[in-house]
């Protein structure tokens, strides 16, 4: 009886081995044994905002090893992005990156339909119609920039307790490329996170008009220094901004508060701290859904907004990096973390808030109040705040 039970046992093992290996030849699961990406920079890994772009390409490869095949187009403007696009699609990509500002993106995904697109946020989404295999998502930045501003703060204030400053020489100096909504909603925050420690504080921004340029950001940072600012950040794509406050080091202190990347090593006496958005998690979730044939949005984690998704600190999504211990102020650390929580607790509506009144750079009649508060990607992932604060807050050549 045992022999009868024994085979019987090894005949079951063998038709499960072989129903099993039947599944897994043929896919009827419906999920993919191997991946094929494609990534497509605007620009190459020797400016911030792609090398820190490209920590997610890392990252992929890390997760999956020989089961993904990535394919990189690097340094494709936005007008020139339909051909390497088209041969990514072309050569069976499950799936594509893109980091630029291109609307050929989404206007050539439905010619591919069994080719993911996945493009960082370049425009207000709520309300529109796209292509079902479209996707655009982005980091809650804001976030970053407001805490990073709370560092800025400690040290203003730091400073002001010193004696190296007076109140009244609390500035901030901010190098911009473009007033789009965006940088504005950026820069906003920062000030308003400064403020929240140092009263006083304003700011003066000064716009580069492109987003890589080394001479001009970095000429861009020295008038703001020269202007007296003591604390520079930027939203541009070089490390400018941070050369021209390591440069000034010697001549009355001049800190610097990073964007994307740490600066510490190129401005390790003037770097305070950095924020960046994480990309990570989005793109392996992303890459996940495509691998077992899921929707994208049902397996990335965050706020989802039809097929738009952003996130913050409470997903990982925003993270702040190289805190500078040896310059940043006494309870700097404890002071960020403190705020860095209620972003985790999904408590926002601090940051746009207060005794403000903003206007609108495109049409000066449009005006904000702040005491009723704004919610900064409540419904895109595309930051919207697009109001320049009255009196605290000037736009300068």
């Amino acid at each position: 009886m045992k022999r009868v039970y024994i085979a019987t046992l090894l005949t079951c093992l063998v038709l499960l081995a072989a129903f099993i290996g039947f599944f897994h030849i043929f896919n009827f699961t419906g999920g993919k044994d191997s991946l094929k990406v494609g990534f497509i920079y605007d620009n190459d890994e020797s400016t911030l905002y792609t090398y820190n772009f490209s920590l997610a390409r890392d990252a992929l490869e890390k997760k999956y090893g020989e089961k993904v095949q990535i394919l990189t187009c690097s340094n494709v403007l936005d007008d020139e992005m339909e051909e390497p696009l088209r041969d990514l699609a072309d050569q069976g990509c499950d799936i594509i990156f893109f980091n630029g500002y291109s609307e050929l993106v989404m206007k050539l995904a439905p010619e591919y339909p069994n080719t993911q697109f996945c493009q960082t946020s370049y425009m207000d989404m709520s309300g529109q119609k796209v292509p079902a295999n479209y996707h655009t998502f982005k980091g809650e930045a804001y976030q970053g920039r407001y805490v990073s501003g709370i560092a800025a703060g400690m040290k203003i204030d730091q400073m002001i307790k010193d004696g190296i400053i007076t109140k009244d020489q609390a500035l901030v100096g901010f190098v911009a490329a473009f007033p789009t909504s965006e940088v504005i909603s950026g820069y906003t925050a920062f000030i308003l996170g400064v403020r929240s420690v140092v009263p006083e504080a304003v700011m003066k921004v000064s716009y580069t008009h492109t987003w890589s340029s080394y001479a001009e950001e970095k000429s861009a940072a020295q008038r703001l220094i020269n202007n007296g600012c003591v604390i520079i950040s930027q939203h541009t794509d070089t490390i400018g901004p941070a050369i021209a406050c390591e440069e000034n080091a010697g001549d009355g202190m001049v800190f610097f508060v990073g964007y994307n990347q740490s600066m510490s090593e190129v401005a390790p006496v003037s770097s305070l701290v950095t924020s960046r958005i994480c990309w990570e998690p989005y793109v392996l979730e992303a890459a996940d859904a495509v691998m077992s044939n899921r929707k994208i949005e049902s397996v990335v984690s965050g706020h989802i907004h039809g097929t738009d998704v952003s996130a913050g600190f409470e997903k990982g999504w925003v993270e702040m990096i190289d805190l500078n211990h040896q310059v940043a102020a006494q309870g700097t650390e404890k002071a960020m973390n403190s705020a860095i929580e209620k972003f985790k607790r999904k408590k926002v509506d601090f940051v746009f808030k207060g005794d403000y009144i903003g206007i609108d750079p495109d049409d000066p009649s449009k005006t904000i109040d702040l005491r009723k508060g704004y919610i900064e990607n409540e419904n895109t992932s595309y930051p919207t705040f697009n109001y320049i604060l009255s009196d605290i807050i000037t736009i300068t050549n």
